[in-house]
């Protein structure tokens, strides 16, 4: 039986919600951590402690390395500690730095080359993509994937498609030179290009055709009801068994596979970002933990292997924002090691402790207003429900 199937039994509302959520995000979190963790080690630093969750700890043990494993009360994310670190945000403790004798400074966090600093902060993100293709690898070598031919069954009056003249039965061959395999190949290209006009190749009857259509934003529901907003063009897929197919990869395809999704979520995601500034995108598709709870179990009535497949581009997106050059993200301290490589000396304390207050009134402003946005469309549903 799957586990996730039957989530009615934990109570409707934000119950149902809970334990896809705390699954996904603590196997993610748990992953990010260990990349951390794993090269601090290698490069001989002292791993103080290892947290899933932040606050109390509610269970935990320390290794004969004398690092405390624990997870904590608190499941919005996690933390390792370094050997001169002052808090969880690896801010570095001045005073116990300067005071450190030469075998304390062996194993400080702080006194490593900037290569093994930076390898160490770097390895987090790493480790979240690669959770991310392994997962995708699993799923697509196990069940394969389904797709169906990029050919259009109906076309919407007054659409976009239909003021580009496309027609029932055109097959799409390529658009703006890019090969076109399968239907959801022309989706994710036309819904991150609102506004945009793209050149499409397509096949009518056997004679080849170039059409140019320019999607138009379009905000409706999804198979859950949620408010989606992105670009469209205004066609259905043909589901004629002609046109429907299961590929099967062998484990080196699915790693190639898996790759290649995980590459299609961080190209998507900067897109969106350009699409906020540029106007083609909606603001309110930002989501916190409150939305992305409420996915996990909606996906979760789905059964277990769309939560992994959920979990595996929640991996990507916690990975890409923990690059984003930001102090008190990964990236942020990144971005010092780098200005610290170029003029051959670190930022002084002062410039570090500004940096660190700027980044984190940055994620204090990015939590409320994904909160907010959270707030606004989430919580009326849930006290209907």
């Amino acid at each position: 039986m799957d586990v996730f199937s039957n989530f009615g039994l934990w109570g409707g509302g934000w119950t149902g919600w809970i334990i896809p959520f705390l699954f996904g995000l603590s196997v993610v979190v748990f992953f990010h951590e260990l990349g951390h963790f794993l090269v601090a080690r290698w490069c001989g630093v002292k791993v103080l402690t290892f947290s899933v969750g932040f606050g109390p700890e509610i269970a935990g043990f320390t290794d004969r390395h004398g690092t405390r494993w624990k997870i904590a009360a608190i499941p919005l994310g996690g933390y390792v500690k370094f050997f001169g670190d002052e808090n969880a945000a690896s801010v570095p403790d001045q005073a116990s730095i300067e005071n450190m004798n030469p075998q304390e400074r062996r194993e400080s966090f702080y006194h490593q080359p900037v290569g093994s600093r930076a390898a160490i902060v770097a390895a987090g993100p790493i480790a979240n993509f690669i959770l991310a293709i392994v997962i995708f690898a699993f799923v697509f070598s196990l069940y394969g994937r389904q797709t169906t031919t990029a050919r259009i069954d109906q076309v919407q009056p007054e659409s976009a498609a239909a003021a580009a003249g496309l027609k029932p039965g055109d097959v799409v061959l390529a658009i703006d030179g890019r090969k076109i395999d399968s239907f959801s190949d022309m989706q994710r290209i036309v819904s991150a290009s609102a506004g945009r006009t793209l050149a499409f190749q397509i096949d009518r009857g056997g004679a080849p055709l170039s059409i140019n259509a320019t999607p138009a934003l379009r905000q409706g529901k999804d198979g859950f009801g949620n408010n989606t907003c992105h670009a469209v063009l205004g066609v259905s897929r043909s589901m004629s068994a002609a046109d429907v197919k299961t590929e099967q990869f062998n484990p080196v395809e699915a790693v190639w596979q898996g790759t290649k999704e995980t590459w299609f979520i961080v190209e998507r995601t900067f897109s969106y970002i350009g699409g906020l500034f540029s106007g083609t995108e909606c603001a309110d598709q930002l989501g916190g933990p409150i939305r992305i709870a409420q996915i996990s179990g909606q996906v979760a009535t789905l059964g277990f292997m769309p939560v992994l497949h959920l979990a595996a581009m929640l991996s990507v997106s916690i990975g890409l924002l923990n690059l984003f050059p930001v102090p008190l993200l990964d990236g942020g301290h990144l971005m010092f090691y780098a200005v610290e490589a170029a003029r051959g000396r670190p930022l002084s304390v002062r410039a570090q402790e500004i940096g660190f207050r700027i980044g984190f009134a940055i994620v204090v402003m990015l939590m409320i207003f994904t909160i907010f946005n959270d707030t606004l469309q989430l919580l009326p549903r849930l006290w209907a429900s």
